[in-house]
This record gives structure tokens, sequence and C-alpha cells, in this order.
């Protein structure tokens, strides 16, 4: 057995039956405790995120609006997965995954909620700025834990700086380079060409700082989810007689398993509820201490208010752009299509088949440019969330550093997908969840006390909270 078998086999360990379960786990605790805000105060939610939209935003100096935090988030959320992984969900675990993938992203918005709470909470200002995440809310949330608060937190600074910053965007610069190389007429493009331009078109908006990275994020993520979820929509209108028999199906096979169909494997109950929970848990990250970054810096009344918007990013993420990619696929009956080679789609492919089938080659265009997009926006939120570990374990010292490693990993992988990358980039990604687990089931009556507070104030016309940032 080879080190990247044994890396697989570890990974696969982890991800099936400690974080699946830990992560399901933890958000139906904590959903349980907190009273299920992603019911009593989703309304709440939709109105702070979309109410305010054409506002002035609302932001200080080191900080970000809001909405400039969520859409950071989502820029981070939304990728390659919500094409891909929705497709390989389908295709292993049946229709029934699409709705294990709901219940994971319902119980997801309660553990999301407990990390922005806390990483608003316990952030800090870095020569002016503000910056917070897991690290920072596991170092001071449990240092009476003494050197245990601290080993956890170098522990989740160092896996998510390798699984995100480093490994991940190599992941992600190889998918770009892979869908424009699928658009016919650039078969032969050479994809260190296009490493190149993602890099430098990156590394434009790295060096601008937060502001940059906030702009950005806030006028490309509404629209890249916007086309694509529109592009859903009319494929649904195309397809309408089949959308009704669709969603039966979905919950059917819930609970029923499904037979062989087209490129859809038989499966029993048990398999569509383990792909469809991984991939909603997965996909928004709620849970896996990534968006905390991004949710630290926004500037809000009460941390509180973060939590809910953070909750609308996992609807986004997983109920309009994961679901979009299940239907689409599912009423075209792209699953039953076979490539040149006669083997059913898979994976991006087989979403492709779907937007081709509806919209002819402009499909496959449409499609490739999307995960492009897709792509390209979580190289940006998860370069972030690096930078903010780097700052915890360095300070801003190792910036540039950091910058030119993510830009050389950028190229690299574009060029050609090495294995080992890969499943080291999922061994670290699966690791860093852990010790965020630990860190918001143990702090979650601290989340508990700011939700009531923020219940007592609201209800009193006069939510403040007292942040003590140094």
């Amino acid at each position: 057995m080879g080190l990247v078998d044994i890396i697989n086999n570890l990974n696969n360990f982890l991800t099936s039956n400690i974080l699946m379960w830990g992560l399901l786990g933890a958000g139906a605790f904590l959903s349980i405790i907190l009273g299920f805000p992603q019911i009593a105060k989703m309304p709440r939610a939709f109105g702070m995120v979309f109410g305010d939209l054409f506002k002035k935003k609302d932001s200080q100096e080191g900080s970000m609006s809001s909405f400039q935090a969520l859409a950071t988030a989502v820029a981070a959320q939304v990728g390659t997965g919500n094409v891909a992984g929705v497709a390989t969900a389908i295709t292993a675990g049946g229709p029934g995954a699409v709705f294990w993938m709901w219940v994971s992203a319902f119980l997801g918005m309660g553990t999301i909620f407990t990390e922005a709470c806390l990483a608003q909470k316990y952030r800090r200002r870095v020569n002016g700025e503000l910056v917070g995440g897991p690290a920072y809310y596991i170092s001071e949330g449990l240092k009476k834990t003494g050197g245990l608060a601290k080993g956890l937190a170098g522990f989740f600074a160092v896996t998510i700086i390798l699984a995100l910053g480093f490994m991940g965007n190599a992941v992600q610069s190889n998918s770009i380079a892979a869908g424009i190389k699928g658009i016919s007429g650039l078969e032969g493009i050479n994809p260190g060409i296009v490493g190149v331009v993602v890099a430098i078109l990156a590394a434009l908006i790295f060096m601008g700082g937060m502001g940059r990275i906030a702009k950005f994020a806030e006028l490309v993520v509404p629209i890249m989810a916007a086309v694509y979820i529109l592009g859903s929509i009319v494929i649904l209108i195309i397809f309408h007689k089949e959308v009704i028999p669709t969603i039966g199906w979905i919950f059917e096979s819930a609970f029923t398993g499904n037979a062989v169909a087209g490129g859809i494997a038989g499966s029993v109950v048990k398999v569509a509820v383990q792909k469809g929970v991984a991939r909603g848990l997965f996909s928004n990250e709620a849970g896996m201490g990534s968006t905390p970054h991004a949710h630290a810096v926004a500037h809000v009344k009460h941390p509180a208010e973060q939590g809910l918007t953070a909750m609308v990013g996992v609807f986004i993420d997983t109920i309009l752009v994961c679901t979009a990619t299940a239907l689409s696929i599912l009423v075209t009956g792209a699953y039953k299509v076979q490539g040149a080679n006669g083997k059913y789609l898979v994976g991006a492919q087989l979403t492709q088949g779907a937007f081709k089938l509806s919209f002819g080659e402009f499909g496959a265009i449409l499609l490739a440019v999307c995960l492009a997009f897709f792509a390209f926006t979580t190289i940006i939120g998860w370069y972030y969330f690096g930078e903010s570990n780097i700052k915890y374990l360095f300070g801003t010292k190792a910036l540039l550093p950091y910058r030119i490693i993510v830009i050389i990993c950028i190229i690299v992988g574009s060029l050609q997908e090495v294995e080992l990358v890969w499943s080291l980039a999922d061994i670290f990604n699966s690791l860093m969840v852990i010790p965020n687990l630990i860190a918001i089931v143990w702090l979650s009556f601290e989340v508990k006390n700011l939700l009531q507070d923020y219940n007592k104030k609201f209800a009193e016309g006069n939510v403040h909270y007292d942040y003590k940032e140094e």
C-alpha cells in the first residue's frame, strides 16, 4: 500500500466515521440549546442581509460591512464542490442524497451561527485591522485549560494554512485550468498560462488587503451566484413537467433507497444519508472553522447579528446553489447520458451535461465559466482565511512570504493533478475540523448567553455590545 493509499484511507475513516457524524451531532446539539435560530430568527436574518443590501454600507476602518463579510464567506463556500461534489453525491447515493443534504444544511445553520458569534466575541485588532477565527476563540475561550488551548489553536492554524491557503488553492487552480480546456476550441491551451493569469489576478486582489478582498467579494459573488441559479431556473422551466416527479423521487429515495438508473448506482438509505450529509456539510463548511474568519471582521452592533447573517450563507450555498445543481441533473436526465468513452458522465461533466442538454454548446460554455468563477472566488476566500492564521502565528511580517507561496501553489496546481497533494489537502481539511468542533461545543453556552442578550436588547430597541478588541 502506497503513501497516497494510506492517506486516503485515513481521510475516509475521519470523514465517514468521525467528522460527518461529529459535525451533524454538533449541529443538532447547538440548534437545540439555541432554540433553533434557523427557524425562529431566519426571517430576521433575511431582512438584515437583503433588506439592507442597497443601503449605505456601515463599516469602519480595518473591518468589513456585514454583507461584505457574508460575501467573502460565500466566496469560499460556493466552489467546485457545489457542481462536481453534488453530482458525485447523486450518482453514489441516489436522489435521496439531496434530501439529506438539506437536513445537514438545516442543522449546519445552528453550527455556523455559533462559529460567527464566537469569532465576533473573541476577535482582535492587529495593526489596526480586525482579525479573528477559531485560532483566536480557541486560545482565548479555552485558555483556562492552559497548554491545551494553545496547542489546539496552533494545530488549527497550521492545518488550515496547509489545507486551504496552499494545497486547497492548488486544487482550485487545477479546476479552473481543466474547465477552460473543456471549452470547445480551447482544448489545446497550455494550463500553465491559465495558472499564471489566475495567479496574477489573485495577487492583485491579495495585495490590496482586506479592503480589496471585501470589495471584490461584494461585487462578484452575488453576480456569480445569480447567473448560476438563474441558469438552473431556466432549466427547470424547460423541463417543468419533470420537476414535481423529481421532487417526489428525492423524498421517496431518501427513506427507501433507489434502484440503478443510468449513471446513478443502486444504493440503500444508509448510503443516501452518508453522501447527502457529507456533501451538505463539506459544501457549506459549517463547523469546519473556515468562514468564521470572514464573519469575525464584520462591523455589526452585536455578535448575534453576524451569526444570523452567517446562516444566510449556508442557505445560499446549499439550499440554493447545491439544489440548483441537483435538480438540473435530475430533471434533464443527464445521469442517463453516456460520454464518448461509453461511460456515464460523472462529477462536473454530469452537471455540464445537464446544461448542454438544455442550452446546447452554450450551456457547456456557461457552466465552464461558472466553474471558473466558483473556483477563483474560492481561491480569494481561502487565501484570506489562511492570512488570518498567518497573523495569529507570526504576525504581519509573514504576510509577504505567505502570499508568494500561495501564488506559487496556484501556478503549480494548474499544471497537473498531483495525487499526493490532493490527498494531503483532504486530510488536512479533515484534521482542522477537530479542534474547531471541540471549541464550539465547549463554548456553546457562551453563545446561548449572547443570543439571550441580543433578544433582550432587540426587544428593547437598543441593540449594542461592548466589544473588547485589543
